[in-house]
C-alpha cells in the first residue's frame, strides 16, 4: 500500500484525477455492497425506529426551515 501511495503521490494533476475517475465506481459499489450487509443485518434498525418515532411525534422539520433555502 505504501508504494502505491508513493506512486500516486508522483502524478500528474491529469493522471490522478484519470485514476480517480477510474476508482471512484469501484469504491461506490464497495460501499453500495456494506450499506445492504448492514441494513440485511439490522444495524440501522434503531435509527430508523427513533426517526420514526421523532416524526411522528412532530419533532421532525422541513430541509428547507433547517437550511434556509430549496433543496
Amino acid at each position: 500500500v505504501a508504494e502505491i501511495r508513493e506512486a500516486i503521490a508522483k502524478l500528474s494533476p491529469r493522471e490522478y484525477c484519470e485514476l480517480m475517475a477510474e476508482l471512484h465506481p469501484l469504491a461506490e459499489d464497495e460501499w453500495d455492497k456494506q450499506m445492504k450487509a448492514d441494513a440485511a443485518a439490522g444495524k440501522f434498525d434503531k435509527m430508523n425506529a427513533r426517526a420514526d418515532a421523532d416524526f411522528k411525534a412532530g419533532r421532525c422539520e422541513p430541509l428547507e426551515r433547517i437550511f434556509g433555502q430549496e433543496v
